[in-house]
């Protein structure tokens, strides 16, 4: 066993050969054709296999410092890079299929991608084959199944394994048995949600997750305006003419007042389409809606691109 003070040489040492190994194996990988050669180049994973030399787990962990550094560069433009990043991740994995938290990671970069999903259920699926006591790629993958297809059945059925599982939280039975009620839509995303937000891999997703939270109350509230809106029909057999007439000191109020706007903005009605929504939305929540994933997706961008930070 090398002593205390050997330790750093030792440490040293190892990360010389994996540079070492990592530049041969790139060399003895066929060069991109080319009109790809401004492309990044991510090999095949047989080619990578052929040029590791054996050092399989060492290529594996080159290729996950570029993927980790593709978010980095990448970060007010991850749509764009969600094809490489999830070819890096594939090779990663590939070359070392005992790894944890890659498989994660590449979901939660590019999952909000429609053309890349696929892939990032793929990684899911493939991290839960090699740790299947893990209950968190089983957790990523229902609420991939849940929260962007819209298949609550689905995302039961791959939930349902992690139920029990060391380290699970003890509410992931109440929210299997949500999901197979086919209930609850807003009290299951914002469980899905609070605990993506509380295992967020940096502040740039956990304030995503805060904004989708922020989303979900605000659509709660509405619901109750709703409500109230179809008491006030009932009781006077009319429609408002403003939300404001739903509560007091409004002559036919049915509620003493009404909830507030997180935000500090109004309750109004929607020209197109009738409906109560927020002023500082200007629409209503949807659980599911590619249009509204996307839309909070590119906020998201701008917000990184101002703001310039690192994602780790």
């Amino acid at each position: 066993m090398a002593s205390v003070s050997s330790r750093p040489v030792v440490r040293l040492a190892v990360a010389a050969l994996a540079f070492g190994v990592a530049l041969a194996a790139q060399a003895r990988l066929p060069a991109p054709p080319s009109a790809q050669q401004s492309a990044p180049l991510v090999p095949e994973l047989g080619a990578a296999r052929t040029a590791a030399l054996g050092f399989d787990s060492l290529l594996s962990d080159f290729y996950w410092l570029r993927a980790v550094q593709v978010i980095g560069d990448a970060r007010a433009n991850v749509k764009a890079e969600a094809p490489l990043i999830g070819r890096l991740v594939d090779v990663v994995v590939g070359l070392d299929p005992w790894v944890d938290h890659p498989y994660r990671f590449a979901a939660i970069w590019i999952s909000e991608m429609p053309e890349a999903r696929a892939a990032a259920d793929r990684l899911l699926e493939r991290g839960i084959a090699y740790h299947p006591l893990d209950w968190r790629d089983r957790f990523y993958l229902s609420f991939n199944r849940f929260y962007y297809e819209g298949d609550a059945a689905a995302a039961a059925r791959e939930l349902e394994p992690a139920v029990g599982l060391q380290g699970a939280p003890d509410y992931l039975g109440r929210l299997f048995a949500r999901l197979q009620a086919q209930d609850g839509d807003l009290e299951v995303a914002a469980t899905y949600l609070q605990t993506l937000r509380r295992n967020a891999p940096d502040e740039w997703h956990r304030a995503d997750y805060e904004r989708a939270l922020d989303e979900i109350e605000t659509e709660r509230r509405a619901r109750i305006l709703d409500q109230a809106r179809e008491a006030y029909r009932q009781r006077t057999g009319r429609d408002v003419e403003r939300v404001a007439d739903l509560a007091l000191p409004a002559r036919d109020a049915v509620l003493l007042q009404l909830p507030s706007e997180l935000h500090g903005a109004q309750w109004v009605i929607d020209p197109d389409d009738g409906r109560i929504v927020s002023s500082y939305y200007g629409r209503r929540y949807q659980i599911n809606s590619q249009a509204r994933t996307s839309h909070r997706f590119q906020e998201g961008q701008m917000r990184a691109a101002t703001a310039g930070s690192s994602p780790r």
